[in-house]
């Protein structure tokens, strides 16, 4: 049984890039800076967070398998396995757990491929185009959702 109100961040793969990789695009917040924004929002909702970010698929599904045990949601910007990871998206499900799908642009106003999500059906929320401040965003509209 959980006894800490937390929440786990999954940064998937290119977002250890974040203030350096397409500024134009995703800004210049680093992955520090996206950890500090998402542990600020949930402590103001009385969680606390554990980030996770990796490049590689089985790390994050191991990461998201392990959260059975001690968080109460997820918070994940799955990168470019949005469009890609059935097992992503079976972890997910699998756990159980509410969770925010967040996406740093605005993925409908780019390439065509990048309009599918293997999530969005199953996301108890979703935040695109809010740049780094979606990830409050998206623990604002997530948290309420956990009892």
């Amino acid at each position: 049984m959980v006894t800490t109100r937390r929440l786990l961040l999954v940064n998937g793969p290119n977002l250890n890039l974040l203030g350096t990789r397409e500024p134009g695009v995703y800004g210049t917040a680093t992955l520090t800076d996206v950890e500090r924004i998402t542990s600020d929002a949930a402590a103001s909702d009385g969680f606390d967070v554990r980030a996770i970010q990796s490049n590689h698929e089985g790390v994050l599904i191991d990461a998201i398998h392990a959260a059975r045990d001690d968080c109460l949601g997820i918070v994940i910007n799955p990168g470019g396995l949005t469009h890609t990871s059935v097992s992503l998206r079976d972890a997910l499900t699998g756990v159980a757990l509410p969770f925010a799908e967040v996406h740093i642009s605005d993925v409908h106003k780019r390439e065509s491929f990048r309009h599918f999500s293997y999530l969005e059906d199953v996301a108890s929320v979703r935040v695109i185009g809010e740049g780094v401040d979606g990830y409050a965003t998206a623990v604002r509209r997530l948290t309420p959702l956990i009892p």
